[in-house]
This record gives structure tokens, C-alpha cells and sequence, in this order.
């Protein structure tokens, strides 16, 4: 867990590739952002931490596709079937795949952004500014929109 002094905003992110999750965590520290980061070895790990977050649920969950245990699929399954506060967490997936079919069933899914991994560390830190500062307001469901660094 990363934390940042007088922190308010929390975020999960579920990536099963270790590299991910620490560059991830880098980029957060280095662009200053006042969050909270839970991280996730996969999205078995993510399901159980939501289950526990009844107090504290995240305001965005940055989800990779390709996990063991639950993929990115099956938990954005399970994300958007829970009932109650769940509901209104946003959801970024995360991933290598610029796959057409795997991004319209992230959508299909009820995915608020879907993102591609940049190849550079300092992509990465753009493409996370580009998502704290977005107006979420104004990204509409079903929009189908892919965030590129």
C-alpha cells in the first residue's frame, strides 16, 4: 500500500504481473497524486478486498484483463452484479490488449474506461494524469472511449 499524507481519494488496482504493480505505484508517487493505492496479485485477491472495503470502497479500480484465479472479465462481471455502493466505483480496465473484441466486452462488461498500457514509464504517468483528471461526469456509459497516453 502507498499512502500519501492527508489522503481522500483510495484506489484498487488488480495486475498480476508484479513489474506492473510497482511502476504503477512509482508513477502515483512521482506525479504527487493525493490517493490511496490498494494493489491486487489478481482478481480473486480484488473480490475479497472489495467484500472488505465496506467502510472505504475505492473511487476508481484500475483492472487488468489477463489474470489467473478471476480474469479482468470475471471481475468486472462480479463488480457490476453486486448490489449497493459498488455500483457507483469506476472502473479502468487496464491493459495490453488493444484487442477490438476484448474492448468491446470490457464495455459490454459496464467498464467506464478502457485504457491500454503505455510501453514507457513516462506514457504511464501521463496516461494516470489523463484519468485523475478527468471529468467523470462527462464520460458516459457505453461511450466506448479508449484512453491512449
Amino acid at each position: 500500500m502507498v499512502q500519501q499524507q492527508n489522503s481522500q481519494r483510495t484506489i484498487f488496482m488488480a495486475d498480476d504481473d508484479e513489474d506492473d504493480r510497482m511502476l504503477f505505484l512509482d508513477a502515483i508517487l512521482e506525479l504527487n497524486l493525493s490517493v490511496v493505492v490498494e494493489s491486487a496479485v489478481d482478481g480473486l485477491q480484488l473480490l475479497d478486498m472489495l467484500s472488505q472495503a465496506v467502510q472505504q470502497l475505492p473511487e476508481i479500480i484500475f483492472l487488468d484483463i489477463n489474470m489467473p484465479g478471476k480474469n479482468g472479465f470475471e471481475c468486472l462481471e462480479e463488480i457490476r452484479s453486486a448490489k449497493g455502493d459498488l455500483q457507483g466505483v469506476k472502473v479502468v480496465m487496464l491493459s495490453t490488449s488493444s484487442n477490438p473484441e476484448n474492448i468491446e466486452l470490457c464495455y459490454e462488461l459496464g467498464a467506464d474506461l478502457y485504457a491500454v498500457k503505455p510501453s514507457t514509464f513516462a506514457d504511464l504517468k501521463k496516461l494516470l494524469l489523463k484519468v485523475f483528471q478527468l471529468d467523470w461526469y462527462a464520460v458516459k456509459k457505453g461511450n466506448k472511449r479508449i484512453l491512449m497516453a
